[in-house]
């Protein structure tokens, strides 16, 4: 029987695809929805707003759009521009989620918005959301420095918070699949896993970097005047760690995403990077991901 994410979401396999601004693009989205997940697309920049439609030329599966609310909260436009390219599912993130969870709604879309705490999930809770990401400080990207782990805060808030949940940071395969689901989730989001996918449009030296990287591969950057990042440790993230006055931090994001230049910018990446050792099609990423899990619960238990 599906659980509440795989209804609410309409899809085979409750495992979704992150929305990475610049990467979250409509092949890599595509792949992901054909399997029978979530593909996402990002909606900053012009050319993921532009993918909302051209992904309808991919797939008839359900896709879902990413709604950064703190880059749009002075234009909720994007509201009729979701609309309008017939978006059915919305994941909100980075701000206040009673901005816009009214509004899409009324457009008839189900609202997912991304959390770091239990304070935060009851602040969605409240604003009517209908299911949460919740994502653990391991995960890549804009972070909390205070924040928990996955496996803290998973469970604290699945115990006071009476929502669905996908869990996120840490996520990349089964076996972290069937622990999210011990922890209280019912389905999984990944990012750093997708990213080292063959569909991913990123230079093959940002793949790779991704998997050389050990447990100590990644670091969270808190350079004043920035957002707290966690990111590969390497290049230009590597010169900002060791003091270096001259490195820019945010960079030239577009020469390292797609030129592979890892001195030219810093490259959000999560820790489970460690854990990845191989590029994979996006639909074995998703099938192996959620129908594994039954095999790892079994080998767990044969352990005790």
């Amino acid at each position: 029987m599906p659980n509440r994410i795989q209804t609410l979401l309409g899809v085979r396999f409750p495992v979704v695809q992150a929305p990475m601004t610049y990467i979250a693009r409509a092949e890599l989205a595509a792949a992901v929805s054909e399997a029978g997940g979530l593909g996402m697309l990002e909606t900053l920049t012009p050319e993921g707003r532009a993918d909302l439609v051209r992904v309808r030329d991919l797939t008839d599966q359900p896709v879902a759009a990413n709604l950064m609310i703190q880059g749009w909260k002075r234009d909720p436009s994007i509201v009729d521009v979701l609309a309008d390219a017939e978006v059915r599912h919305v994941f909100t993130s980075a701000g206040d989620p009673a901005l816009f969870t009214g509004r899409l709604h009324d457009a008839g879309m189900t609202v997912v918005h991304v959390v770091g705490s239990l304070k935060a999930a009851r602040k969605a809770a409240d604003a009517g959301v209908d299911a949460l990401v919740v994502e653990g400080v391991e995960g890549g990207g804009f972070k909390s420095a205070q924040g928990a782990s996955t496996m803290v805060l998973l469970p604290l808030i699945a115990d006071h918070v009476d929502l669905p949940i996908i869990a996120a940071g840490g996520m990349c395969d089964s076996r972290s699949a069937a622990a999210a689901l011990v922890l209280g989730a019912e389905g999984v989001q990944m990012g750093t896993r997708m990213l080292a996918s063959v569909e991913a449009a990123v230079h093959a030296d940002f793949k790779a970097a991704i998997l050389a990287a050990d447990d100590a591969g990644t670091v969270l950057l808190e350079v004043p005047g920035n957002p707290t990042m966690r990111v590969l440790h390497t290049g230009l993230a590597a010169r900002v760690v060791a003091g270096d006055q001259h490195a820019a931090l945010l960079g030239r994001i577009d020469e390292l995403y797609f030129g592979g230049d890892v001195e030219a910018s810093v490259a959000n990446t999560g820790q489970v990077s460690s854990r990845i050792v191989d590029l994979l099609p996006a639909s074995d990423i998703v099938r192996r991901t959620w129908l594994d899990i039954a095999t790892e619960l079994e080998r767990a238990m044969a352990r005790r």
